[in-house]
């Protein structure tokens, strides 16, 4: 295959890259950045990418941010890949962070309390309602008997916070990520337009001095 790596990674290390990247975290926003800037497009499409990419990480699907984010994108008529790339600013470092304020956010919306201690366990908290919701959804097809009652008490004191609380941080700091990404693709843009110009114009006179060596011309 052509995009197969040559080295296979082990479970291992593609876990320990997840949480810190080859290169460190310093290269990975780097290349972001650098992928970002080249994109093909005009910077306001660009930056709404940005802005829908960045929306979506604070929101309670995950592993489906990449499907929001393209949704959001096409709603908001910006740059596919822009939006994707966005995605990323959810990381290992960052989901503890966005979850505790969005169901601080939440429970104070709702009128709930929150759990402080929630904040320590919340990956395990996802991942124990994923594991209660296939071992529920399987027991409709078997003689098991199907308990939705943890996912009940998921849903009310972890999703449903979670998805009203991220709304507010994730408009302000999706919009900071647009009002930050537009300048930058706006001087990115127009530094490379320049330099292309200014190419062209060095090719234009050295095509004009070799015409008029050929025919000799003073």
């Amino acid at each position: 295959m052509v995009f197969k790596r040559r080295d296979k990674r082990s479970m291992v290390q593609i876990v320990q890259h997840s949480l810190y990247p080859r290169g460190g975290w310093g290269r990975a926003l780097y290349y972001i950045t650098h992928r970002v800037r080249r994109l093909p497009d005009t910077p306001h499409k660009i930056a709404r990418g940005v802005f829908a990419g960045v929306l979506t990480t604070f929101t309670p699907f995950y592993g489906l941010h990449f499907i929001l984010a393209a949704v959001v994108a096409r709603m908001l008529r910006a740059n596919m890949l822009a939006a994707l790339l966005g995605t990323l600013f959810g990381n290992p470092l960052t989901y503890v962070p966005i979850g505790v304020v969005s169901l601080k956010t939440g429970h104070f919306l709702l009128g709930t309390e929150f759990d402080a201690e929630m904040h320590t366990s919340l990956v395990g908290k996802f991942a124990g309602a994923a594991g209660d919701f296939k071992d529920s959804f399987i027991a409709l097809f078997t003689d098991a008997t199907a308990d939705w009652s943890g996912l009940e008490q998921f849903y009310h004191e972890v999703f449903l916070p979670y998805l009203i609380g991220g709304i507010l941080p994730g408009l302000v700091t999706a919009t900071a990520a647009y009002y930050i990404t537009l300048p930058l693709i706006k001087a990115y843009q127009n530094r490379r337009r320049g330099r292309l110009k200014q190419k062209l114009a060095r090719l234009g006179k050295t095509g004009v001095a070799k015409a008029d060596e050929t025919t000799g011309t003073p």
